[in-house]
């Protein structure tokens, strides 16, 4: 029995029902997040480009198309982790994009152009506590990621449209 399976079957044994709840309210979230990105675009552009310059490199990211990548992988996503459809598809496009907003926006990090590590890299550097810093922000993509990593292990859940699906193939 491949691992997966065994994942699948432990998960279908010990599944709480209230953790459907949980990932239709992410789901909800996250698919309003998708919105949230796409009014501030400006903004997350402008930090896209600032990381870019940063870096050294001439490479040219298009920072609208990635804000707008990441826009609607969360509002597709989102949609699809509230329904429950191919949820863990859905949670394994999602999981990068909250790693670098815990990653960039973590407290106490300032990035600076001087690296020593590698030519035209970004270096990370712990710096003094900053009072003024809000890090509502980290939390929320910190606990939004743990989630995200917890559904992916534990599936979709009983009230998903996964579920209607596997049992409407038995029939």
């Amino acid at each position: 029995m491949e691992i997966t399976q065994k994942i699948e079957n432990w998960a279908s044994l010990h599944y709480p029902a209230w953790f459907d709840f949980v990932r239709m309210g992410l789901g909800v979230f996250l698919f309003a997040k998708g919105f949230i990105v796409l009014s501030q675009i400006d903004a997350v552009q402008t930090f896209i480009t600032n990381i870019n310059l940063l870096n050294g490199s001439h490479i040219n990211w298009s920072a609208q198309l990635l804000v707008q990548f990441i826009a609607y992988i969360h509002i597709i996503g989102g949609l699809f982790m509230a329904v429950g459809f191919i949820t863990r598809l859905a949670i394994f496009f999602q999981i990068p994009i909250l790693l670098g907003a815990v990653f960039f926006t973590m407290p106490g990090i300032r990035m600076s152009a001087e690296n020593n590590l590698a030519q035209g890299g970004v270096n990370f550097v712990w710096s003094e506590i900053n009072l003024t810093h809000n890090p509502v922000e980290w939390w929320t993509a910190l606990i939004t990621l743990i989630l995200l990593i917890s559904m992916f292990i534990i599936g979709s859940g009983p009230w998903s449209v996964d579920k209607y699906l596997e049992h409407y193939e038995e029939e």
